[in-house]
Parts: structure tokens; C-alpha cells; sequence
């Protein structure tokens, strides 16, 4: 953030010099200070990283994906483990929108607009082919390619939205669509194991680390 503050004042100082050099008529001080300003929040906006992405809250949906992957595997019936998974993905996304929420007014960042509408925007178009591949193979009755198909698509919107975030982010993302790749190839074996691996076990390790570098 600091780099780029110091860029963007130096672009504005050096415009300001081209004004001089060319001759230009005056301006007055104070237009010409909140034109610098208007371009630096312009050139902050779009050079931040997000870092309002939880830490803690991760923990926590691993913590609760790890309960639901051992209820799941006891269910009698595909339908019930369906319905365990759904409830669990609607529970995640709560704790998700509620860590990213707290977080991002404790750093005074926008969560709809600038870097973290760009954050959103770009998680979207994953999740919900997610939702649709969902339908379609519950139709089909391919249950088993569920687990994958999950993590591979929930890998592909981390990776995405990581653009504008820390590093840490994208690399969850790769670390899930292995994984979900992983479980494809191996299915059905590896279902429930690799939905606890990555739903609980990557949300819990990834968020620790997010969480001890980058504020909670």
C-alpha cells in the first residue's frame, strides 16, 4: 500500500512539473491538490490488494465443513448427504460474509466497491457454475462426481478473486482445484475424505496463516 502511495505521488508531482514546463495558465492550489488526490484514491483503487479476506472466519468454516463431512459419511441416503453438504455450504457462506464484513470495517475497506467489488465479482462466475454443475449432476445421477466438482469450482473462485488479494489467496485456490481434480480422477473412494481434506483441512491451515499475516 505504502509503494503504491509513493508511486502515485510521484506521477502527481511529476504531472504537475509538465504543467509548469508547458507553460500552462495557473491553476489554483487548492484545484490543483484535489485533482492530485482524486488521482491518487484512483490509482490506490486499483493497485490495493483486498485484504479483508478471513482468516479466522476460514478456521471456522473448516472447523464446521469437518463436522459435516463425518455426518455426511454416516447418511443412509445420497438425498441426506446432499442435504448435509447444503446446509453446510449455506453455514460457510454466512460465517464468510460475516468475517469479510468485520474485517473489512476494522480496516476501514470497501467490500462493494473498488478492489473489493473487483474481489467479488471475480468469485462469482465459478461459484455459481458450481450451483449449476450441482443440478445438472444431481439430474444425472452422478452423486459421486459432486465432491470434486466442488472443490474443483470453489479452487477456480478463490484463484480468481486472489488476483486482488494477498498471495496467500490464490495459492488456497490452487491448493483446492488439486485437490478436486484429485477427487474426480479417484471417485467415489475419496469423496467424503477429500471434501473434509479441503472444505475443512485447507480453510483451517490457509485461514491460520491469513489470519497471522494479515490481521485476523
Amino acid at each position: 500500500m505504502t509503494n503504491v502511495i509513493e508511486r502515485a505521488t510521484l506521477v502527481a508531482i511529476m504531472l504537475r512539473l509538465s504543467r509548469a514546463d508547458q507553460g500552462s495558465e495557473p491553476i489554483a492550489l487548492g484545484d490543483r491538490a484535489m485533482d492530485d488526490l482524486r488521482f491518487i484514491r484512483r490509482t490506490m483503487e486499483h493497485g490495493a490488494a483486498f485484504t479483508a479476506v478471513p482468516g479466522w472466519g476460514g478456521v471456522i468454516m473448516g472447523i464446521t465443513a469437518l463436522a459435516a463431512a463425518t455426518v455426511a459419511a454416516g447418511q443412509p441416503t445420497a438425498g441426506r448427504w446432499l442435504l448435509v453438504w447444503m446446509v453446510e455450504a449455506l453455514l460457510a457462506v454466512a460465517i464468510g460474509a460475516i468475517a469479510i464484513h468485520r474485517k473489512a470495517q476494522r480496516a476501514g475497506l470497501p467490500v462493494l466497491s473498488g478492489v473489493g467489488r473487483k474481489f467479488v465479482l471475480s468469485f462469482l462466475p465459478p461459484a455459481l457454475a458450481g450451483g449449476v454443475l450441482t443440478a445438472a449432476l444431481w439430474q444425472a445421477g452422478a452423486h459421486s462426481l459432486l465432491p470434486g466438482t466442488w472443490l474443483l469450482l470453489y479452487g477456480a473462485a478463490v484463484t480468481t478473486a486472489g488476483t486482488y488479494s494477498v498471495n496467500t489467496v490464490p495459492l488456497t485456490g490452487s491448493c483446492f482445484m488439486a485437490l478436486g481434480a484429485f477427487a474426480l480422477l479417484t471417485q467415489p473412494a475419496t469423496g467424503d475424505v477429500a471434501m473434509a481434506l479441503g472444505f475443512g483441512g485447507l480453510h483451517i491451515f490457509f485461514g491460520t496463516a491469513i489470519a497471522r499475516r494479515h490481521g485476523g
